[in-house]
């Protein structure tokens, strides 16, 4: 990172004139940053604030995608970086522009998603005056953000992008916000007197394993195991750990779940690949393995597992190791690493736990294949209104193995989350535990900029498709063709269900009733492809309709209300 000197004005030696410098703008410095950064693309929504950066972008070659609202904008920018793996960024005015995008960069904190969003402001000399669209945007997303800034000044503008992006990638990766005055992107520099971070001159290694004796504690306790089970959760998607995971799990013969952004990291038919046994493995484990993610709503806050089972939790953040349940072993780092570390220390030993794990996989794979074969009948049933899950298992048969699919809705998508297998690893994206819906057609947008040739399916509850279903207007505008699939039940089930069991059926509609939409009728209207059906072996021919039409797609699928999944009925805000 350098800055150069201010330049000489004046006489030169020769007794001519010196050539004036070159000047920069802050939004060209913006730009610049974002390059040096690997930004080819931006998610925005125009605003007087923030066009200078347009201009700078143009420039450095990155793509501007504008949407229709800021949360698509925000939410595009967590899906590009969970696509990519590199961060992805979200440009926005101020005010209104800042306070819609709120909900994409909370989803991305929660998610531990690298982006960073841009708001702008108004100018320094009108601080506190009332400026148009005026807020206190870095007090406001302090809380929902790693790092979380005001540029002051135009010389530090491209300083200050890369001090947001080394945030965002700090241990446990999440989002930043800088707020940028429309006078400070307007004003010109020299550009020596610019800072300027050079591309790959301002990053430190991350691949930390820890401390190397809880490396070899974990390998020795993992050797003398019997009954050990893993639990694979986003992180290692998210350090890109995949091969690691695989060749940990192969090498100890560990039988692994995978939950998040982690599902696939396993195909469906590897023997080490579990999904339906979960809690009986957890039940009767003598060691689980938790990597990558966190004791919260989604394991029970730890007591899921059980007391008598020796817990070694791993993840990219010190915070949450340990955090609500008291766990035997924790190690901190880059968790890819971490399993590599592991798998070479217990690499070539055995003893009679390690060589009798066998039977622990084939119980474990015996209770999973009977869970399978009870789902089935339901899994093909020809009821109308079509049954979820039947809308599940199509939707899985239908997948290639480079097919990412991604799921936004409650109940419709909990039923889904049972059924439906991603091939391959990075194949799966929903929220994240903030629950946020409305991401759907944002994921979509960033996965088939940043994958064009990869095929994307989502599926949509119809109240989580309306939130941000405009943006398939986006979708058809930059020519973005895309898989979806609403399963409609003219409801927010999900919470209906809470409804009818706290206050009985006369009330169970109260606030969740939504109109009976055909959604395949707005994607027509917008210039995509759109099919209605309402019988369950229309499903296949309107999916494969969908892939062979180019287009952005919608496929209206009319579900039964009445069937709750058994994750809706095990909630326990509903307890």
């Amino acid at each position: 990172m350098t800055a150069a000197a201010t330049p000489k004005h004046g006489e030169a030696a020769s007794g001519l004139r010196a050539t004036e410098p070159e000047t920069i703008s802050g939004g060209h410095l913006v730009a610049k940053a974002l390059r040096a950064e690997g930004i080819d693309v931006i998610f925005t929504l125009c605003g007087g604030h923030i066009i200078d950066i347009y201009d700078g972008c143009i420039d450095e070659g990155i793509k501007v995608v504008d949407v229709r609202h800021e949360q698509v904008a925000a939410h595009a920018a967590d899906g590009y970086a969970r696509v990519t793996g590199r961060p992805g960024c979200a440009v926005v005015t101020a005010g209104p522009g800042t306070t819609d995008a709120v909900t994409g960069v909370a989803n991305a904190l929660r998610a531990e998603s690298p982006m960073l969003l841009i708001g702008g402001q108004g100018a320094l000399n009108q601080h506190r005056m009332g400026s148009l669209q005026d807020l206190p945007h870095v007090e406001m997303m302090r809380p929902i953000t790693k790092f979380a800034s005001s540029v002051l000044t135009t010389e530090r503008v491209a300083d200050m992008v890369s001090m947001g992006f080394r945030e965002a990638l700090a241990g446990a990766p999440g989002p930043s916000y800088l707020e940028i005055g429309r006078d400070v992107l307007d004003a010109s520099v020299p550009l020596e007197r610019a800072v300027i971070p050079q591309a790959g001159h301002y990053r430190a290694s991350t691949k930390s394993t820890g401390d190397p004796a809880d490396i070899e504690r974990l390998a020795d306790i993992l050797v003398h195991a019997e009954r050990p089970c893993v639990l694979l959760g986003s992180q290692v998607w998210t350090c890109r750990g995949t091969d690691a995971a695989i060749d940990f799990v192969r090498t100890l013969n560990i039988p692994a779940f995978m939950n998040g952004a982690a599902r696939g990291t396993l195909p469906p038919d590897d023997p080490h690949h579990f999904h339906l046994t979960r809690r009986h493995a957890f039940s009767n484990a003598d060691v689980i393995v938790i990597v990558g993610t966190p004791f919260d709503f989604r394991m029970g806050y730890g007591k899921r597992l059980t007391e008598e089972a020796t817990v070694v939790q791993m993840d990219m953040g010190y915070g949450t190791v340990g955090k609500n349940r008291d766990i035997t072993l924790g190690l901190v780092g880059d968790v890819g690493a971490i399993l590599s570390a592991v798998t070479q220390a217990a690499s070539g030993r055995t003893d009679n736990g390690a060589r009798g794990r066998d039977t622990w996989l084939q119980m474990l794979r015996a209770e999973e294949r009977g869970l399978v074969e009870a789902r089935l009948p339901r899994l093909i049933q020809d009821s109308a209104p079509i049954h979820p899950l039947r809308l599940a298992h199509e939707i899985n048969e239908f997948l290639t193995p480079e097919t990412l699919f991604i799921g936004d809705g409650g109940d419709v998508v909990t039923f889904a989350g049972g059924v439906v297998q991603p091939k391959g690893p990075g194949l799966w994206m929903d929220p994240g535990p903030l629950g946020t819906l409305g991401v759907g057609v944002p994921f979509a947008m960033a996965a088939k900029i940043a994958r064009p040739d990869r095929e994307v399916v989502c599926l949509f509850g119809d109240g989580a498709f309306s939130l941000t279903g405009w943006d398939f207007e986006t979708m058809v505008r930059f020519n973005l063709p895309f898989i979806g699939v609403v399963g409609n039940n003219s409801y927010m089930n999900q919470i209906r269900y809470g409804q009818i069991q706290k206050y009985g059926e006369e009330r169970g509609d109260v606030g969740n009733k939504l109109g009976d939409v055909k959604y395949d009728l707005f994607a027509k209207m917008l210039g995509g492809y759109g099919e209605e059906v309402r019988e369950p072996h229309e499903i296949a021919p309107a999916l494969q309709r969908a892939r062979e039409s180019g287009k952005p797609a919608l496929i209206n699928v009319w579900i039964d209300q009445n069937v709750f999944a058994p994750g809706t009925m095990n909630q326990t805000m509903y307890k």
